[in-house]
């Protein structure tokens, strides 16, 4: 979990930068590497700020009322325009852990289990676990879960809900599953009839120019897959704003649900918002920037870590997303490693805390801070590692 640290870091808006306002900041004088956050100087707060006025202008008291269950048609039919798919197969919701949660009650029950890669997203494990699911973990390399794998954790009779997977930069290795992997996993699922959650947060945050594979739920169409997209990664979590795509008897039954029946869409006015962004192009330029400047931060932290630590640990370069995942190997030890670069001043993700892992892993953002401050924190890292693995 994210440590409740308060400190004000040094961003133009820095005296809102604090607990009580932001759900966790860094320690004076640290430099933070563990939470998936954009740097407050990538936060399209200019480009965001006009959006409600203009919503407001164009769908007047409709922009300020209930909205429709599964999010207003404009945003849906943009989204669906954008992802290959209809309005009936697309769901508005308030992010991908709203989402989950949401998935968790509606093909859940307490004492089902969920199959999961060994190493899968932290967070989302909670959520699941929140709604008393039970965790089945299951192998992977470095394209996921192996379909063998899968298909034996599904042979076993137990009642699984559904299975969790994110193909597309994995969080925390960062890997991309090829589509003939993906067509074999899907083949696995459908034949066990169990569906897949498919978390695809980071899916518009490629950093490279390749071409990656069609999502889980556009290979299915829609059958058997529920994938989850959100704005949180490429505009801001703030806005509390994302989808859900999914067969259209899926969306009837969860825009059923009790809280949506009564409160209708969730986030309506924010949804209006993002849908004049996406509507005339504004929204691809504001990824193109994006994507940039996370390129710029992740090439910054990788030539630091590479060049101070040599061949000693293995450093990934992902092709997408906010994580380095670093491999020490079997012969570290993960709590001397986390010790080191408390001491360094620098906060990094243990990889325990994402499963079980065969060796040492630490798991490294580079989205939360500048290229400058990356490298220094490489260089306090390296120093510090180095230190540490002279003296054991």
């Amino acid at each position: 979990m994210l440590r409740p640290h308060t400190a004000v870091p040094p961003f133009p808006h820095a005296r809102w930068w604090r607990a009580g306002v932001v759900q966790a900041v860094s320690p004076p004088g640290v430099i933070d590497l563990e939470p998936g956050y954009l740097e407050p100087g990538l936060l399209p707060v200019d480009e965001v700020r006009p959006l409600y006025a203009e919503a407001l202008a164009e769908f007047g008291p409709a922009a300020l009322g209930y909205g429709a269950n599964a999010g207003a048609e404009p945003l849906r039919a943009l989204l669906a325009a954008r992802h290959g798919c209809t309005a009936e197969e697309v769901m508005v919701t308030a992010g991908t852990s709203q989402a989950l949660a949401l998935l968790c009650t509606v093909l859940g029950r307490p004492g089902r289990s969920v199959v999961v890669e060994r190493t899968s997203y932290d967070l989302g494990r909670k959520i699941m676990t929140d709604h008393g699911l039970r965790l089945r973990e299951v192998d992977a390399d470095g394209e996921g879960v192996r379909p063998r794998s899968l298909d034996r954790a599904l042979a076993q009779g137990d009642d699984v809900a559904f299975v969790y997977l994110t193909p597309t930069f994995h969080n925390p290795t960062g890997t991309v599953a090829g589509e003939a992997r993906r067509r074999e996993l899907l083949a696995v699922a459908a034949r066990h009839g169990v569906p897949i959650v498919e978390d695809d947060a980071y899916a518009e945050l490629c950093l490279d120019r390749v071409a990656l594979p069609p999502p889980l739920a556009a290979l299915a169409g829609r059958r058997g897959v529920i994938r989850l997209g959100s704005f949180a990664k490429t505009l801001g979590p703030g806005l509390r704003l994302g989808w859900l795509e999914a067969e259209p008897a899926l969306i009837e039954t969860l825009t059923g649900r009790g809280q949506l029946v009564s409160g209708g869409a969730l986030n309506h006015l924010t949804s209006m918002a993002v849908t004049m962004l996406m509507g005339d192009g504004r929204y691809d330029r504001r990824l193109s920037r994006l994507r940039e400047g996370l390129r710029l931060r992740r090439d910054a932290l990788v030539a630091a870590l590479r060049a101070g630590l040599g061949e000693s640990v293995t450093v990934d370069r992902p092709a997408g997303g906010f994580f380095l995942w670093l491999d020490f190997g079997p012969r570290r030890d993960e709590t001397s490693l986390l010790a080191a670069a408390d001491r360094a001043g620098v906060a990094v993700a243990p990889g325990s805390r994402y499963g079980s892992t065969a060796g040492t892993h630490l798991r490294l953002a580079y989205s939360l801070n500048s290229p400058d401050r990356l490298a220094e924190a490489a260089a306090r890292l390296t120093t510090a590692w180095r230190t540490e693995e002279t003296l054991r």
